[in-house]
C-alpha cells in the first residue's frame, strides 16, 4: 500500500470512528481508531480519540498508555493532558489527575473539559470550596450548558449554601429539564424549607424522567404519609451514610448532640451488668459503640451498608469482623450466634419491623439480649409512620407485640432524647430485650 492510500484509509476510519463515537457507539469507535493507527502509526489525533473512547469504555489504564506517546513528543498537549487527569480521576488518582488539569489550565485557562473534571475531582475530595471556582468560571463560559449549572449547583448544596444552589439548579432544569438528579437534589432543598408540594412536584419529575423510582417513592411517602414503604431503600441508606462518613462523629455529637449510644449502653449494664461472650453491632456504622462496650464484651463484630463508615470502624481495632451487607439478609444467612445483638441506629431506617425481630430472633443465643433504639411515635398505638426526615417513628405497642411474637422479655424500656434534628430534640424510646 502507497503511503497515500495508507493516509487514505488512516482518515477514512479516523471520521467513521468519529461518527460512531459521537453515536454512541463506543466499541465500533475503538476498533476504527485501532485499525486507523495500524494504517498510520503514532498520529497524535487519532490516539487522543482512542483514549477518550477507551475512557468511555471504562479501560483507564489502556487510555494512560495510549497517551504516553502523544505526551513524549507533545509533554504540553492540552488535549492529551486533559484526557490523562479524566482516566487518573477514575483510578483514584486523584492528586495526579488535578496535576494534569493544572497543567492545562496554565496554558488554557478557560479549557472547559479541564475545569469541569478538574471541580467534579475535588467535589470527590470533598474539597468543595476549591471546588467551586471551577465551575462558576464554566457557567460564564458555557452559559447554555445545563449540566455547568447542575454541578454549581451541586457543589453549593454541599457547602450548605442551599439559597444559592436552588437557582442554580432551577437554570439547569430550564436549559435541560431531563437532569433527573437536579430535580431531585432541588426537591431536597425545597422539602428542607417546608415547601412540600413543590419539593413532591420535583420528585415526580424525577421519576417520569428515569429516576431510581424507589428511592423517589420513598420520597415522596415522607412528605405525603402515602403508600409508605416497608423500609429505606438500601441505595439510600447506603449513599447516605457513605457521604457522611467523614464527618460523621463531630457532626452527631456537636451538631445533633447524638447520645443514643451512652444512653443505650448504660440501659443494657443495668439489666444486665454480668459480661457477654460475643456481640453483633448491628449498623455498626463509624463504631462509636465499641468502645462502650469494654469490658463487657470481649468479641465484636459489626455490619453495615456503608463501606466508609466500616472502613472508620475498622481504624478502631474493636471489632473482630466487619461486614458490609443489609443487616436482615445477613442475618438471615450467617451461622455465628450471639448472647448481644446491639442496633444503635438501624430501626428508623425501617418501617416493618417483623423481619428484623424474626432474624434476630434467629441468631441470638438461649438467654441472649436484644438491645435497640427506636425513634418514638406520636402515639403508643401507632405501628410505624415515615417522618419527613425520611426516618420511621414507632409505637411502644407495636414493639412489644414484636417482642412478644418472638418469645422476647421486655427487661428495659425507657424514654430518652436521641438527638436533635434542627434544633428539635427527638424522643426515643429504649429498649431491653431477653430471649428465653
Amino acid at each position: 500500500m502507497t503511503a497515500d492510500a495508507a493516509f487514505e484509509q488512516a482518515r477514512r476510519l479516523f471520521i467513521d470512528g468519529n461518527t460512531h463515537f459521537e453515536g454512541g457507539r463506543f466499541h465500533e469507535a475503538l476498533a476504527c481508531f485501532e485499525k486507523s493507527l495500524q494504517a498510520l502509526p503514532g498520529r497524535a489525533s487519532t490516539l487522543i480519540n482512542l483514549t477518550a473512547t477507551q475512557i468511555r469504555l471504562g479501560r483507564h489504564d489502556a487510555a494512560l498508555a495510549s497517551l504516553q506517546p502523544v505526551l513524549a513528543a507533545e509533554p504540553a498537549n492540552a488535549e492529551a493532558l486533559c484526557h490523562r487527569g479524566v482516566a487518573l480521576s477514575h483510578l483514584e488518582r486523584h492528586d495526579e489527575a488535578l496535576a494534569a488539569f493544572d497543567r492545562v489550565l496554565a496554558v488554557a485557562p478557560d479549557h472547559a473539559l479541564a475545569l469541569y473534571h478538574r471541580g467534579i475531582t475535588l467535589n470527590v475530595q470533598r474539597r468543595h470550596a476549591s471546588a467551586l471556582p471551577a465551575f462558576e468560571r464554566l457557567t460564564a463560559l458555557q452559559p447554555d450548558r445545563a449540566e455547568a449549572w447542575f454541578r454549581r449547583g451541586q457543589t453549593l448544596q454541599a457547602l450548605d449554601r442551599h439559597g444559592e444552589a436552588l437557582p442554580c439548579y432551577e437554570r439547569a432544569l430550564a436549559l435541560d429539564d431531563t437532569l433527573t438528579q437536579a430535580w431531585s437534589n432541588r426537591g431536597g432543598i425545597l422539602k428542607d424549607l417546608l415547601r412540600p408540594d413543590e419539593a413532591a412536584t420535583c420528585y415526580e419529575r424525577a421519576i417520569e424522567h428515569g429516576a431510581d423510582a424507589e428511592l423517589h417513592r420513598y420520597y415522596l411517602a415522607s412528605l405525603r404519609g402515602d403508600a409508605t414503604p416497608a423500609a429505606a431503600p438500601q441505595s439510600y441508606v447506603e449513599g447516605l451514610f457513605d457521604e457522611y462518613a467523614d464527618q460523621f462523629d463531630s457532626h452527631l455529637v456537636q451538631v445533633l448532640r447524638y447520645q443514643t449510644p451512652r444512653v443505650l449502653v448504660d440501659a443494657l449494664r443495668r439489666v444486665h451488668p454480668q459480661p457477654f461472650a460475643s456481640a453483633l453491632d448491628l449498623g455498626c456504622g463509624t463504631g462509636l459503640v465499641a468502645p462502650l462496650l469494654q469490658g463487657l464484651v470481649p468479641h465484636i463484630d459489626g455490619i453495615d451498608l456503608s463501606q466508609r463508615m466500616l472502613d472508620r470502624a475498622r481504624a478502631l481495632k474493636l471489632y473482630d469482623r466487619l461486614l458490609k451487607a443489609d443487616v436482615v439478609e445477613h442475618l438471615l444467612a450467617t451461622e455465628r450466634r450471639y448472647d448481644l445483638v446491639l442496633s444503635a441506629d438501624v430501626v428508623p431506617y425501617l418501617g416493618d419491623l417483623a423481619p428484623l425481630f424474626a432474624a434476630v430472633r434467629r441468631v441470638i443465643a438461649p438467654g441472649g439480649v436484644f438491645a435497640f433504639t427506636a425513634e418514638r411515635a406520636d402515639t403508643p398505638d401507632q405501628r410505624f409512620v415515615l417522618r419527613a426526615s425520611m426516618r420511621y417513628m414507632h409505637g411502644e405497642a407495636y414493639l412489644r407485640e414484636l417482642a412478644l411474637r418472638q418469645g422476647f422479655a421486655v427487661t428495659e424500656l425507657t424514654q430518652h432524647v436521641l438527638r436533635e434534628d434542627q434544633g428539635r430534640p427527638i424522643d426515643g424510646l429504649y429498649l431491653v430485650l431477653q430471649a428465653p
